[in-house]
């Protein structure tokens, strides 16, 4: 078997592979022998079919077996005897193999299109600078958050009359489409001007409106009036809505009852203590945005910085072939760039990870487990409530999947390691910004 490389260019080659009947023929005759020892055939004692009659049955289809066998080995071989770092999978010249004939041919050639991936530089020095964003947790935000506190545990009320800001629960009726389905208005997501006709109503009064005119979208329309986005489509012009009740949320008052509803019993006691409170959770909540934000900003860096050259058409058509039926060639071009950008990040967190000498134990794969349960659970004070039992579920879940959990949690422990190796060898800038800077930055 002669194997040679053709490089097309640095990140294109091409792979023949040569057979002669020398190469496969020996091994050809003795899976006839194998088969003619199994073979179970009318008129013969099995085990004792003649090679010629396994041959006239079976001879191609062992041949073609035996050759795709030998030059799969073969081209994987040569590849990592040859430390030649491909990325995707050797494709196949499609029209080549359809020349072949197998019935008279001894001496066959392959050939496959390979996509090449040369080494590049990576610096992980004080040299690369990233900045961190951290949100000013000011007047402004805290008000903000105390705000939403006080309605979400406010009280609910049922007036007579609706005033803005108020919620209606009712019927929606239209007979051209057979609408009959019950939901809530919420006045303040209506804006003043579509809100006017809500204002001022009470248990039975009904109003006409057209919900295209009043609400954003097929969706918004379907899940005010409880019905299926389909069905919202089909309405046109007006609907008629009867009130059935008009419900009012009053913000909580900030006093005992309202502490001990959001931190338990007595825990605070004091207005300051509460806003301390405030600003602190505020702080670890925005912490963690910061963090995923600080992710993101190093994979897009280096993804910008390091110079890595990829085989761009071979990589199309490759996910166009291994993903046949899946996607068309249009879409693969729309989504290629977003693919590439995934897919060299990928390469840089693997070189990392081997300058960093990144290892992955057991029981750090189980506390990452046992952390993303707890969270689900309702938070820490699950881990104290559930105790011994913790170590049980996170079992359970890494073996659930076939072991797809537990590479999926391996995989976290492993890319969050490689982002604290960055973080501990570049220069991070801290920088403070307000909540509307930073939910700008987000947005990029």
């Amino acid at each position: 078997m002669e194997i040679t490389l053709n490089k097309k260019s640095s990140t294109e080659a091409t792979i023949k592979i040569s057979l002669k009947e020398a190469d496969y023929q020996p091994k050809v005759e003795q899976k006839v022998k194998e088969y003619s020892k199994k073979a179970d055939i009318k008129g013969f004692r099995k085990g004792h079919v003649p090679t010629g009659i396994i041959k006239n049955l079976y001879g191609k289809s062992i041949l073609v077996d035996e050759i795709n066998h030998m030059i799969s080995h073969g081209l994987n071989d040569y590849i990592n005897e040859n430390k030649l770092n491909i990325i995707g999978e050797p494709l196949p010249n499609r029209e080549q193999t359809k020349t072949i004939d197998w019935e008279t041919q001894s001496d066959f050639d392959f050939e496959y299109n390979i996509g090449l991936v040369d080494e590049f530089e990576l610096d992980l020095t004080k040299k690369q600078k990233i900045n961190k964003y951290e949100i000013k947790v000011d007047k402004k935000v805290i008000d903000k958050t105390v705000n939403n506190l006080k309605e979400q545990y406010g009280d609910m009320t049922n007036p007579e009359v609706s005033e803005e800001g108020d919620s209606l629960y009712g019927s929606f009726t239209q007979a051209e489409t057979e609408l009959s389905s019950n939901g809530v208005v919420e006045l303040k997501e209506l804006g003043k001007k579509e809100g006017k006709k809500f204002v001022g109503l009470k248990k039975g009064d009904k109003v006409s409106f057209d919900p295209h005119k009043v609400l954003s979208s097929d969706a918004a329309i379907a899940q005010v009036m409880g019905i299926e986005v389909d069905k919202a489509k089909e309405i046109k012009g007006e609907v008629e809505f009867e009130v059935i009740n008009v419900n009012r949320k009053t913000p909580a008052v900030i006093n005992q009852a309202f502490f001990d509803k959001l931190f338990g019993k007595d825990v605070v006691k004091e207005e300051k203590d509460f806003m301390a409170k405030v600003e602190d959770s505020i702080t670890k909540n925005y912490a963690k945005e910061s963090e995923y934000l600080l992710e993101r900003d190093i994979r897009d860096h280096f993804v910008e910085k390091v110079k890595i050259e990829t085989p761009d058409e071979f990589l199309k058509e490759w996910l166009l072939i291994s993903n046949e039926g899946k996607f068309s060639k249009e879409q693969i071009e729309a989504e290629f760039d977003l693919y590439l950008k995934e897919l060299k990040w990928s390469m840089i967190r693997n070189k990392i990870a081997e300058m960093a000498k990144i290892e992955v134990k057991n029981d750090e794969i189980k506390a990452k487990a046992i952390e993303s349960l707890a969270e689900q659970f309702g938070g820490p004070a699950i881990l104290e409530q559930l105790g011994d039992k913790m170590d049980e579920f996170a079992d359970s879940y890494l073996k659930a999947n076939n072991g797809e959990n537990y590479t999926t949690v391996y995989n976290q422990v492993a890319t969050s390691k490689v982002y604290q190796y960055v973080i501990d060898n570049v220069t991070i800038n801290d920088k403070k910004v307000s909540l509307d800077e930073f939910r700008k930055l987000t947005s990029k």
